[in-house]
């Protein structure tokens, strides 16, 4: 099953294509038609089986289709991460994807200088990971 299959939108599918990915893993292919259709879910996958993209690209591609706010970036996805590494982790990858949607990300975290976290907060993101 290709990506194409899987509802994204066309320029998330250019990204996820620039980025080298091929075929969804598992998780991917199960999660990303229930989240852009808009089910919770909770999964489980060993390390490095793409948990991250399985719900970033589906959450990219809502918010791309919904499109902004009154022309404001306000944050409107929440990601909370257990360990600053892993809060860094899924920031670098959802903002891979979400400059082809011309989406904002921020990641803010405890034990850092406020005010370069402050300055990103300020200019505002549509995707918080905390």
């Amino acid at each position: 099953m290709p990506f194409q299959s899987l509802g994204l939108d066309a320029n998330i599918l250019k990204a996820v294509t620039e980025a080298g990915y091929t075929e969804p893993t598992p998780i991917q292919a199960a999660a990303i038609p229930q989240i852009i259709a808009g089910h919770d879910l909770i999964g489980i996958a060993q390390t490095g089986t793409g948990k991250t993209a399985a719900f970033t690209l589906p959450i990219l591609t809502r918010l791309a289709s919904s499109g902004v706010a009154g022309g404001r970036r306000t944050t409107r996805v929440l990601v909370l991460a257990p360990t600053r590494e892993l809060a860094c982790q899924i920031q670098e990858e959802a903002a891979k994807f979400a400059k082809c949607v011309f989406l904002r990300t921020a990641v803010v975290y405890g034990g850092a200088p406020k005010y370069l976290q402050i300055k990103a907060l300020s200019a505002g993101c549509e995707v918080l990971i905390a």
